[in-house]
């Protein structure tokens, strides 16, 4: 199901394990990264993979949190209501 006035621009299905590879290409390519755990909240400037970022995008078992969005150049691991609400306007 995609959201109303969503373009959906690739699909990646659920049973794909991405990991820390991964998650370093992600943050290369975006200027904001928005990861959330439960009711905690992180946010981290894009470009640089750092190790600590990285981490937090993983879930315990190594593969990157889902839902995993990129909004433009904005990354959303995780979710948080208020931080979809802003980024999808």
């Amino acid at each position: 199901m995609e959201a109303k006035g969503v373009d959906v621009a690739e699909k990646v299905s659920a049973s794909k394990k991405l990991g820390e590879n991964d998650a370093k290409k992600l943050i290369r390519d975006a200027s904001k990264i928005h990861v959330a755990k439960g009711k905690k909240l992180d946010t981290f400037d894009g470009g640089t993979a750092k190790k600590e970022i990285v981490e937090k995008m993983l879930g315990s078992t190594g593969n990157l949190r889902a839902p995993t969005i990129k909004v433009g150049k904005t990354l959303l691991v995780g979710f948080d209501e208020d931080v979809y609400d802003q980024a999808m306007g």
